[in-house]
């Protein structure tokens, strides 16, 4: 391994290091990822850090290098991990697993990708039809659970929210023959993205998933994965493990049922709830293939029974009605996602099975599960996954120290008790019976009347406040680091973390009423009804309260613990280098904080409590030979391990190995560094001499060229920066005296080390000098000014006049001198409609309809709707169009009022603005752009494409194009449209 991986990429082992603290570990860490060296070795113990980018080192090359070798015979990767769990499982017929653990946006995921992917490689050589199947189904299942459990969070473009554990089943050659998947899912929300028009149309959906409430928030972050692309590689990978056209067409009706669900509202009538709008619900019901009157029972009724047998219906409240509503949706994804992994276990599980004919069937565990968390606010979710990580990192300390008794075993070695932290009172004060945390929240759950978080708190305290391991702010009163009946803090073996009660209670229960569960059971669609068996009980059948979701995910780890202490375990510890996705930022704070709680240091000093190194003879000789006289070039002694005595003897080691039946034993690393630095002195010695002696007058040279050149350039540069300050300090002393605040000031040109300085210092003056301009305007003014500073850049000059100089109205039409009665009435009724809060602007003006004939209208624009009004029918709507389908503008350079809409439908309105009655030559053109690019830009976020056109305007009226020109003609007595062979010709009167 030394000779792949030099000295300057630090070591390779952290068992190698001088010294076991923090400070080497991370030293080495960083040192290691700023060399693009992303893997290293804890022993057998892989520590991954996610370089961000795509890296040349997992190719069909890779995998041969690494296919059948050594553990230390190649640089750290995950192949070689995969290929020692393979060889083990293989050689000694001993079932191994692969634990991978990390935080969100480590590297999980994509690692236990590429060990499937090498287990695939290296496997089946005759390439058999039946195992290449199994492979296949095995890598596209990845594919399908990524969909479905994975999501795009601020952390993650794709985060894993849920735990997988996959056994892969070998035979007696060592090829796949089948596997099984277990799931850890905690979070119940995903979204479906990339399908096409046609099947979101048949869902009743639409393609922007800020439209629904359950995809608004991660819609709202940018993804670098291509949607569409992903899409089919789903569908391609569901049809590969053999899910039919039904059953994909049964996984989309669910996912839009649960978007539609989510946009769901309720209001009360009286003393009633009712469902806002009955589309949803139609929509619901088709999907589910339900009756309407059924779906709206559920969502506003809870049927009860009583002690006597008796069935009431009891109304929901609002709040309640949309509590069940998210729990009805949560539900829903979760018997999907288990659905969907029941399916792929049935495909992927070993069958027809038999010992005596087909051999010992072995397998390979593949654990890819979330890491340790702590964030700000830390809920239920948090208290599941690190009382996980607690159950691991028992498991992992426990299997570590086994491993290493085995081998000390095996070689002969005496083996010493080596003290280390049992976090088994933390895994009690969890889940111990009628004590632990899990058992109170239950207590609480089981509880008759209203028990509340804060009441469940204040059990803990009672219960545990004497726990070493727990305390609050009751318990600990001094602490004001916590709440008041809130705040719960668990000492964890990886530190301290607070816990928000908060909603504790409602996470733990089943939350599911009992109608949803009968609803969707009675579902015409086979795959729903199988979804759902526990709706077939009648709402007068006595059934046994279900378990609670901390029992439920205490007993599935529990389990899964269970399963990996009878394999032989390999370990993959995944690093988040930093929160910006950057390949090249270590942020040294969040590493070190990962690998406290991922206990990375205490596995060294576990491994280093014994013998940190350990070589077969053979190899250690063959490396270490030539600093021995007695083995150089060969030995003339019986046995290698003779051999490697001599060397050992000759440099006063004795004390500090063991000698075992195959391997020497080298407890401190101090020895081996001591070896490698004899050897690294011996090998070149000659070619350095030489080399020293040659660069050594060269670099003299240079160095002393180098110092005069430098001290000359020094010497200059300051000058001209120090003459470049006076100069600016001389021009710019008065400005602030100034009436213009230096902006005739003209600044010296500066030298070229102070170009960037010069630009910014310009840019920060005229800054000040806004500053000083504005702060003198009036808020009243300010969104006037803010709009004619939107219009004065869009036109950037090309047009003349724009109406700068004058007040801009905006709602021209409320004008009392219009006379508009019809349309302040109008406008408070479309307020009520439409909900909206601001006028953006209105006025009359000149439209050309559908069938190119122009006539008056009124224009109308409000920060949701442009409407079309007709003024001679008391302002009537006459068109209503969303102001978010608006795409641009189109004006002339001229001192026109024509106007075009460009929409997102391609059908534009063109118009042109009518003048004011106080002021004939009014110009609004300015006033009307500058107050909608201002409102696009703060409001929306997005700006809006302004062009000013020289000759003609192109437009495109129901998908197509259009040219409008321009014409003066005498005796015309106002601006109109008239149609010509390719568009309209705006008649502009000639006076």
């Amino acid at each position: 391994m030394a000779e792949l991986e030099g000295l300057e990429f630090g070591k390779s082992d952290f068992v190698l290091l001088d010294e076991v603290n923090m400070e080497q570990f991370m030293e080495n860490l960083k040192l290691r990822f700023e060399k693009a060296r992303i893997y290293t070795f804890i022993g057998e113990v892989v520590v991954s850090v996610n370089p961000y980018k795509q890296m040349d080192i997992y190719g069909k090359e890779a995998i041969d290098a690494y296919r059948g070798r050594e553990l230390y015979e190649n640089p750290p990767h995950l192949y070689a991990v995969a290929d020692a769990a393979y060889k083990a499982m293989k050689r000694r017929a001993k079932d191994t697993c692969i634990v991978i653990s990390g935080e969100s946006g480590a590297g999980k995921t994509e690692a236990s990708k590429y060990i499937m992917q090498y287990i695939a490689a290296i496997t089946n050589p005759s390439q058999r039809a039946e195992v290449e199947s199994v492979k296949n189904v095995l890598l596209k299942s990845n594919c399908v659970l990524e969909a479905f459990g994975n999501a795009k969070t601020n952390r993650n473009d794709n985060s894993s929210r849920f735990g997988k554990y996959m056994d892969i089943n070998f035979n007696f050659n060592g090829d796949p023959t089948g596997g099984h998947i277990n799931n850890y899912l905690l979070e119940k929300v995903r979204l479906l993205r990339g399908g096409s028009e046609e099947m979101l149309g048949s869902l009743h959906l639409q393609k922007d998933p800020v439209n629904y409430v359950y995809t608004r928030e991660g819609a709202a972050s940018t993804t670098s994965n291509n949607d569409r692309s992903s899409h089919r590689a789903v569908l391609s990978a569901l049809q590969v493990i053999g899910f039919s056209k039904e059953e994909i067409d049964s996984i989309y009706r669910i996912l839009g049922t649960i978007l539609i669900l989510g946009n769901l509202q309720f209001e009360t009538d009286s003393e009633s709830v009712q469902v806002v709008g009955s589309e949803a619900v139609s929509h619901i019901a088709g999907l589910t293939t339900t009756e309407p009157d059924n779906v709206t029972k559920s969502l506003l009724y809870r049927t009860v029974a009583t002690g006597g047998g008796e069935v009431i219906e009891k109304g929901h409240t609002e709040k309640e009605a949309c509590f069940g509503r998210d729990a009805f949706a949560k539900a829903l994804y979760e018997r999907l996602f288990c659905w969907i992994v029941a399916r792929i276990n049935a495909v992927i599980e070993v069958k027809d099975y038999n010992p005596v004919l087909h051999g010992k069937n072995t397998v390979i565990g593949v654990l890819d599960i979330y890491g340790f968390e702590i964030f700000d606010n830390n809920s239920f979710e948090q208290f599941c996954i690190n009382y996980c990580n607690e159950k691991l990192q028992q498991l992992f300390i426990e299997l570590i120290l086994r491993q290493e008794q085995d081998e000390y075993q095996r070689e002969g070695i005496t083996w010493r008790h080596i003290d280390y932290f049992n976090n088994q009172i933390i895994v009690d004060l969890v889940e111990q019976p009628h004590k632990g945390i899990i058992s109170v929240l239950d207590e609480a759950c089981l509880t008759v009347g209203k028990v509340t978080d804060t009441i469940c708190l204040e059990s803990m305290d009672a219960k545990l406040g004497q726990h070493p391991h727990y305390t609050s702010r009751k318990v600990g009163q001094t602490n004001k680091t916590m709440e008041f009946h809130r705040d719960f803090r668990i000492r964890h073996y990886a530190g301290d973390v607070t816990y928000s009660v908060e909603g504790f209670l409602d996470k733990n229960k089943d939350p599911l009423f009992q109608d949803f569960k009968r609803l969707m059971y009675n579902s015409s669609n086979p795959v729903l009804k199988e979804m759902w068996p526990d709706g077939q009980l009648s709402i007068t059948e006595v059934t046994k309260r279900p378990l609670t979701a901390a029992t439920l995910f205490k007993n599935s780890i529990v389990a899964l613990v269970d399963k990996l202490g009878c394999k032989e375990p390999y370990y993959v510890r995944c690093i988040k280098p930093n929160e910006m996705k950057s390949p090249v930022l270590f942020d040294d704070a969040r590493c070190q904080h990962q690998v406290a709680y991922l206990g990375l240091l205490e596995n060294v000093r576990v491994r280093r409590a014994g013998f940190a190194y350990r070589q077969p003879y053979a190899r250690f000789l063959q490396r270490y030979k030539m600093t021995c006289e007695y083995t150089w070039p060969n030995h003339l002694m019986e046995t290698d391990r003779e051999a490697v005595e001599a060397i050992v003897t000759q440099h006063g080691f004795q004390d500090d190995v063991a000698y075992g039946h195959t391997k020497l034993f080298v407890r401190t690393p101090r020895s081996l560094f001591t070896l490698e630095q004899e050897r690294a002195a011996l090998i070149p010695i000659l070619v350095l001499f030489l080399q020293k002696v040659w660069r050594g007058a060269l670099a003299r040279m240079r160095c002393q060229r180098m110092r005069a050149i430098y001290a000359i350039m020094g010497c200059y540069k300051r000058f001209k920066v120090k003459a470049h300050f006076w100069e600016v300090e001389r021009r710019f002393t008065n400005v602030r005296n100034m009436a213009d605040y230096g902006k005739s000031v003209e600044w010296p040109t500066p030298p070229a080390a102070l170009a960037q300085f010069d630009s910014i210092t310009q840019q920060l003056h005229r800054r000040w000098r806004a500053r000083q301009i504005v702060k003198n305007i009036p808020p009243s003014d300010m969104g006037e000014v803010r709009a004619k500073v939107a219009a004065l850049g869009a036109l950037s000059g090309e047009r003349k006049d724009w109406g700068c100089g004058r007040p801009w109205e905006r709602d021209y039409l409320s004008n009392v001198s219009h006379n508009t009665s019809n349309f302040i009435r109008i406008s408070k009724e479309l307020r009520n409609k439409d909900q909206y809060n601001q006028v953006l602007f209105s006025g009359f003006c000149r439209k050309v309809n559908r069938f190119n004939k122009s006539t008056d209208r009124a224009l109308f624009i409000t920060e949701k709707h442009i409407y079309k009004l007709d003024p001679k029918k008391q302002f009537k709507v006459l068109k209503r169009l969303p102001l978010e389908s608006m795409t641009g503008l189109s004006i002339t350079a001229g001192v026109d009022q024509m106007v075009a809409l460009h929409t997102s439908s391609q059908d534009d309105v063109l118009l042109y603005i009518q003048r004011g009655e106080l002021c004939p030559n009014q110009d609004r053109i300015g006033e009307l752009l500058g107050t909608l690019i201002d409102h696009f830009t703060r409001v929306r976020n997005a700006p809006l494409p302004v062009k000013v056109c020289c000759s003609a305007v192109q437009l495109h009226m129901r998908g197509k194009p259009k040219s409008v020109t321009l014409e003066t003609k005498a005796g015309q007595a106002h601006a109109d449209f008239r149609k010509n062979r390719d568009g309209f010709t705006l008649l502009i009167p000639s006076n």
